[in-house]
């Protein structure tokens, strides 16, 4: 008798011993893939049944949660003004969320540690939780001003703009966007099928091209260049000579450098404001040679190129000068060509810096964030990237640039009662192919309160594009719209 006690007592216990397993396998091992299983109508559901946090930029409402009425799915994500806002906001869907939306989720929509004191709260007093509301540094006027600008003529291109003092980003416009709205529908169907319509366009309305592409900066980036031959030796100023010949000869190759279409720079000898006036080609790419490759890398490293990867809180693409090759290869990256790759939030971090006198602020664009009852959660504090130049440097540059919108290839971007400093670019793609026209500019250049970074992209600007005729104007209207004009 005692025996198949045993024996039955032990199959038992082995049963559940595997039982055991089984439930630690499922809930360890498997719990993610369950979780996210198209299958399992629980999870969607639930995602609807919070009222996600607001996001808010100044007096905008940028996304919030309204009640369907419904008893499968309780809230339905909008946005208001979607697709001037879509690159900062991203969008909320049944099993996915991107951009804002995707990095402040656990705020949104209230499940972060933070929210725990709330969480308690409402559950004592009987409330329904809410997300957090996050309000992000953008300013609309300037947001809506850049969109208008750079959309309305069907341009591609992306703009950013930076308060300097602080690292705020005051505008992030990426055209084509698209409408996040019907992408937030509680009907996974409908959704897969307007997200599928959007990642199959040609013109990837999806891509956030001010921070997940990179571009060669063209002429935009003589700054850097100069930059570093100022630091190199402080008795250079804006009106030291430099040799400025109508080609220069590079070494181990045929192929010589000229300057934009030819022309000659000068009298062959020329100002460094002269020759950041006209943007010529040779005096810089002879200066960077001169200085060598390890030198221009090191001042592009201090204005946050090629460091480590920008978070703002959006994943940021990195930026980079290329890797060293001859001194050929390291005169057309001295202009902006070769392997030089920068994102437009990365150009508008070089125009703040200088601004700033020679401080470069980490780029952010989360103001502050609070639970649905107004207390506050967090805010920011503004930090400090690096030193990218002296103070010293920083004003030689700052009036080379107000001279180049003054009487130089920036014209366009002038203000009326307003002093503007700036840069055009024109950065070649490949053979055959139109020019990106690029700008970066700040102002006041006295006391700067915008810095920015624009871009037009390649073959939507025309055959004659410039950052001069182009990009400028734009740019312009972006600074008034932030300084009130």
């Amino acid at each position: 008798m005692n025996g198949p006690l045993k024996r039955a007592a032990l199959v038992c216990l082995l049963m559940f011993g595997l039982l055991m397993l089984n439930v630690n396998y499922l809930q360890v091992v498997r719990a993610q893939g369950l979780r996210e299983d198209s299958r399992n109508t629980r999870n969607f559901y639930a995602r609807y049944e919070i009222e996600r946090g607001r996001i808010t930029a100044g007096n905008k409402v940028l996304a919030e949660s309204v009640d369907t009425g419904s008893n499968k799915y309780r809230f339905q994500r909008r946005y208001p003004e979607g697709k001037v806002y879509a690159p900062v906001t991203g969008f909320f869907a049944p099993e996915s969320a991107r951009d804002m939306e995707a990095s402040k989720n656990s705020l949104l929509d209230g499940s972060d540690a933070d929210l725990l004191i709330r969480r308690g709260i409402d559950l004592l007093t009987a409330k329904t939780s809410k997300g957090a509301n996050v309000d992000l540094t953008i300013n609309p006027k300037a947001q809506e001003a850049a969109y208008k600008a750079l959309g309305a003529s069907g341009k591609k291109g992306a703009l950013v703009a930076i308060e300097p003092k602080t690292g705020a980003i005051l505008a992030m416009v990426s055209i084509p966007t698209y409408d996040p709205n019907p992408l937030s529908k509680p009907d996974k169907a409908t959704v897969n099928t307007a997200y599928d319509k959007l990642a199959k366009d040609d013109n990837q309305p999806l891509l956030d091209r001010a921070i997940e592409r990179t571009y060669p900066p063209g002429s935009t980036f003589k700054v850097v260049t100069l930059a570093a031959y100022l630091e190199s030796d402080d008795t250079v100023g804006p009106q030291t000579e430099v040799d400025a010949p109508q080609r220069l000869d590079l070494p181990n190759t045929t192929a010589d450098l000229p300057n934009s279409g030819g022309a000659a720079c000068g009298s062959g000898r020329v100002t460094l404001t002269f020759a950041l006036e006209r943007s010529c080609n040779t005096p810089f790419a002879k200066i960077a040679m001169s200085l060598g490759y390890d030198a221009l890398k090191e001042q592009a490293e201090k204005f946050g190129i090629g460091g480590e990867p920008l978070e703002i809180p959006l994943a940021v693409a990195g930026s980079g000068i290329g890797p060293e090759e001859d001194q050929a290869a390291l005169a057309q990256t001295s202009i902006g060509q070769r392997s030089n790759q920068m994102t437009p939030l990365q150009m508008a971090m070089v125009a703040a810096g200088i601004a700033n006198n020679g401080v470069v602020m980490k780029p952010y664009l989360v103001n502050r964030v609070a639970d649905a009852e107004g207390s506050e959660i967090d805010s920011a504090d503004p930090e400090e990237l690096s030193t990218a130049v002296s103070e010293e440097t920083a004003g030689k540059l700052r009036e080379m640039m107000v001279s180049v919108v003054n009487n130089g290839t920036a014209s366009a971007a002038k203000i009326d009662g307003v002093s503007v400093a700036g840069k055009t670019g024109t950065a070649e793609t490949s053979q055959g192919k139109a020019p990106h026209a690029w700008f970066i500019s700040f102002a006041p250049a006295e006391d700067p309160k915008v810095a920015l970074a624009l871009i037009v992209e390649s073959g939507s600007a025309g055959d004659d594009a410039s950052g001069g005729h182009t990009a400028a104007p734009i740019a312009k209207s972006v600074m008034e719209a932030v300084l009130g004009r």
